[in-house]
């Protein structure tokens, strides 16, 4: 499966969760990246601090594996309170988010992840409790129907969503502070990786080998901790704990993990739209069916990193290989193409 892969940007399962969590940063000032962000947060936690009162609402939004739920904890951390977590599929019913709001301190943070699956009966009762703080409760039905309103602690409310456009306009009004997170710089991967290196007593790490790896990593914080692990691995058993550029080559090679973060699935992707359907266009669904795989999962999962490097554009009449996507394979497509014309073709999603 296309999700379970090394350097897929979400979590693949628990011990890994465990292990993001050792090597995430405990406070504001350790978190590396997003600086536009981490000023503008900075500003907001210290006026609230000055005026006693909660910080404005925050939503995130961008690809997993790019520190939002880390940033939940790192505010809650700087604001001196609690931090309460939850998602968007478990909230199923409004009294779900009554218990959730009702346990609340005042300026505590309530940090709801994918945020875009809250169910409309739920959003409804966030409505008045993001704005007064107060939750709205309707008793029985038709002509004995009464509302009862209860109050709320003031809170801030964190959302964090890999598709703002799945949200309600009505929601996404409330936030206050709404941020697209970046993917990150080589040298910011770098610097997380060394820090990373340190905690898991990494003792002989070349410079060089983690540049090699922050370049493989997507522009990804997790994916470069996974890659990490593993070369760690690679190391203990075939080099003495030495991880030299060498070491991180043979170790990622292995993984099929390619110099520009591609694997097999990246590769054969571009592969089938290369041989079979002479560089496209081609509709999702084709493409789907020839792998075998769930569209869902390939538009989710897989294009969006090759449509970031300019492997791949997506046109009114469907995919298709791009000029550098072909080089990158080393093949020849029949027809000529024209990148201008492709990266300005209207996405026809």
């Amino acid at each position: 499966m296309a999700t379970e892969r090394l350097i897929s940007p979400t979590a693949t399962g628990s011990d890994d969760q465990n292990i993001n969590w050792s090597l995430r940063p405990q406070s504001i000032d350790e978190y590396i990246g997003q600086q536009d962000l981490i000023e503008r947060l900075s500003i907001a936690i210290q006026a609230s601090q000055f005026r006693d009162e909660p910080m404005e609402h925050l939503l995130l939004h961008g690809p997993p594996g790019l520190g939002k739920t880390t940033l939940a904890h790192v505010i809650a951390q700087k604001m001196g309170t609690q931090l309460h977590t939850t998602s968007g599929p478990a909230l199923a019913k409004g009294t779900d988010l009554v218990g959730a709001l009702t346990r609340l301190k005042p300026r505590d943070v309530l940090f709801i992840d994918e945020i875009h699956r809250l169910p409309v009966a739920v959003e409804e009762f966030i409505y008045p409790a993001m704005e007064d703080f107060r939750i709205d409760v309707c008793l029985d039905s038709g002509m004995h129907a009464r509302t009862v309103q209860i109050k709320c602690k003031p809170f801030t409310l964190i959302g964090a969503t890999t598709r703002a456009g799945m949200l309600s306009s009505p929601l996404r009004s409330r936030f206050g502070i709404i941020h697209h997170l970046d993917y990150y710089t080589h040298d910011e991967l770098r610097i997380i990786l060394s820090r990373s290196a340190g905690l898991l007593n990494i003792a002989h790490a070349h410079e060089e080998a983690l540049n090699i790896i922050a370049e493989r990593a997507r522009g990804t914080p997790r994916i470069a901790n996974r890659l990490l692990r593993r070369v760690r691995d690679f190391a203990h058993v075939r080099t003495n704990n030495k991880i030299t550029q060498s070491t991180v080559d043979d170790a990622l090679n292995l993984e099929g993990v390619d110099a520009l973060g591609l694997d097999h699935i990246d590769r054969r992707y571009l592969t089938i739209i290369a041989s079979i359907y002479e560089g496209g266009p081609v509709g999702l669904e084709a493409v789907a069916a020839t792998m075998n795989e769930d569209a869902g999962t390939l538009e989710d999962v897989v294009e969006p990193y090759l449509l970031q490097i300019g492997f791949l554009a997506r046109t009114r009449r469907g995919r298709m290989l791009t000029t550098a996507g072909a080089d990158h394979l080393g093949v020849t497509l029949d027809r000529p193409v024209d990148d201008h014309i492709l990266f300005n073709s209207e996405d026809p999603e």
